[in-house]
């Protein structure tokens, strides 16, 4: 395993990453890969759309409620007929398909910021 280049703190403090509700989740027919579609509460950020490529790890139910953490000041992405609002954040498996969600351990505030 191969580890990155280094990077400053102040590159890292430019990454907001926070912490959200699953409030919904959807089936992504359109997606390449099978994907759902998320909607996630960020408390006073507000609600916003994602991606995820979990499907083989997760069934929808179980992630309506769950908290998780995201990436939320990335530009929107155009996937298919969706916008990608934030990057939730998640461990690939050895085989790099399956995606455990990363997320706090604890409950937490939506919204709150990691630092």
């Amino acid at each position: 395993m191969t580890v990155k280049p280094d990077i400053t703190w102040a590159d890292f403090e430019k990454i907001d990453i926070r912490c959200g509700t699953i409030i919904s989740v959807n089936d992504f027919e359109k997606a390449r890969n099978p994907s759902y579609q998320l909607e996630i509460d960020f408390g006073d950020l507000g609600i916003r759309k994602s991606s995820a490529q979990i499907t083989s790890l997760y069934e929808k139910e179980e992630l309506v409620g769950k908290q998780i953490l995201a990436v939320v000041n990335f530009p929107k992405k155009q996937i298919a007929n969706f916008f990608s609002e934030c990057l939730v954040l998640g461990l690939y498996g050895e085989d790099k398909k399956d995606v455990t969600l990363s997320a706090p351990s604890l409950p937490t505030k939506n919204g709150m910021q990691v630092g």
